[in-house]
């Protein structure tokens, strides 16, 4: 049992929005924090080989930045206590697992519509709008999100088959207004997290010239 004076942990996660209203769809908490969120960044630049020397110096943007992280699920804790985990003692961690598995997958409502539509001779069929999915990594860290990579390792199962310990990987690229447009969604949810960056840089004391072992530049 969790001590009453031991601090809340905040947990990492999902949260899907509508495309068109931006309302809230999902939210999706992981059950553990991963024990490392890996992010790289792809600068993006204007200078090149061939580019001007003018532009050697320039930023056309937002670098591309990608995330990746492995989350642990298990079933342990809440079999201890069937009569209020139904659902797990019923089908273990599917339903967990489901719920990240959809955010992949379009509904079905959608792949019959566009099965109807091809039927009917249709000679284009657009696809159905995904939910804007954002990366929630504390209230410092919210950005939107394209899932790129997804996968999970089932590593323990009940006398059903149902997994009752999980992995799963997700691999993340970050939107910015140069995927998404300035005035999308999207695009204003990505420079509030600009803004945010910008602002957490400017609570950091810069370092003094001593601290590199030198008095001035050359």
């Amino acid at each position: 049992m969790t001590s009453p004076t031991s601090p809340r942990v905040v947990r990492g996660g999902i949260v899907l929005l509508d495309p068109t209203s931006s309302a809230v769809r999902r939210v999706i908490a992981l059950q553990y924090n991963p024990d490392s969120v890996t992010r790289s960044f792809q600068v993006r630049g204007a200078g090149g080989d061939a580019g001007a020397r003018a532009e050697a110096l320039r930023l056309t943007g937002p670098p591309a930045q990608t995330i990746s992280l492995d989350a642990e699920f298990d079933a342990a804790d809440q079999l201890e206590f069937p009569d209020a985990n139904r659902t797990v003692v019923e089908v273990g961690l599917r339903a967990q697992l489901a719920v990240l598995e959809t955010i992949v997958y379009p509904t079905a409502d959608a792949v019959r519509a566009a099965a109807a539509l091809a039927a009917a001779g249709s000679l284009e069929i657009a696809p159905a709008p995904a939910p804007l999915t954002l990366f929630v990594w504390s209230k410092e860290h919210i950005t939107p999100v394209r899932i790129t990579e997804f996968s999970i390792t089932e590593e323990s199962f009940d006398t059903n088959l149902n997994p009752i310990r999980a992995k799963v990987h997700l691999g993340l690229h970050v939107s910015t207004v140069n995927d998404v447009g300035a005035g999308t969604v999207a695009g204003s949810l990505a420079m509030t997290h600009h803004r945010r960056l910008e602002q957490l840089a400017s609570r950091q004391a810069p370092a003094r010239f001593a601290a590199l072992g030198i008095e001035r530049l050359p």
